[in-house]
């Protein structure tokens, strides 16, 4: 039976659909020349990483999570010493990471998906990625990057304190935090202890130790929405 043309041209659609690679940068690589112009020229969230590099060994490994192209966050970490991996969905951006940093191991993938070089990190940090992410996909990557830490390891991660979702002001996509009280928990049963507590404001990045324990330690760093451009831009 001959059947008809508008089935044959629904067929060829849904082959081109299956065809086009699913884009696992969370939308950042169809901006990603725009996001490397406007991240390159600011220094939000430097400060706060070298802070939290001083609570690391000297020439500590580091894995960098959405790395992006490198600036400002792992130049801060490079020029602290230390050795940085960096692991980001974005060719366009992972590809300009590794022009930057020559031979810094690098891998263009989704965390969700990656075996983090398979290999153990005396500090992890996901610079405004969490929130990037779906809420179980953000549960599975804390318990990815426990697993990864030395213990006595670090993790210094960004979203806002309350539970709140918004659209991602350069690729309209949805951003969610899970609240500071789910992501303790989440941290607690991972083997993770919240110790540190930073907050942002436009000037100055306040920060108030909680304590050091030895353990593998979170940092969590709280920003409100109304911020979350300056993370990001």
């Amino acid at each position: 039976m001959k059947l008809p043309e508008s089935h044959h041209k629904l067929q060829q659609e849904q082959e081109m659909v299956r065809a086009v690679p699913a884009d696992r940068s969370n939308g950042y690589e169809a901006v990603s020349g725009e996001f490397m112009a406007r991240r390159t020229g600011s220094s939000v969230g430097v400060a706060t990483v070298r802070q939290w590099a001083t609570t690391l060994p000297p020439g500590a490994a580091v894995l960098d999570l959405g790395c992006g192209h490198g600036v400002p966050i792992s130049q801060a970490l490079f020029d602290a010493g230390l050795a940085v991996y960096g692991i980001d969905a974005s060719p366009g951006m992972i590809a300009a990471f590794r022009r930057r940093f020559g031979n810094a191991p690098a891998e263009c993938n989704a965390v969700e998906d990656s075996r983090l070089f398979a290999r153990p990190f005396d500090g992890v940090i996901a610079w405004a990625l969490m929130f990037l992410l779906a809420p179980g996909v953000q549960a599975s990557l804390i318990h990815k990057v426990s697993a990864a830490l030395n213990p006595g390891g670090g993790f210094l991660f960004a979203s806002p304190r309350q539970i709140c979702e918004w659209s991602d002001n350069l690729t309209g996509q949805k951003s969610v935090s899970l609240g500071s009280e789910a992501y303790r928990q989440v941290l607690e049963a991972e083997g993770l202890v919240l110790v540190d507590c930073l907050s942002f404001s436009d000037s100055t990045n306040a920060v108030r130790r909680l304590g050091v324990r030895p353990t593998k330690r979170a940092t969590g760093f709280d920003v409100g929405p109304d911020v979350l451009h300056q993370l990001a831009p």
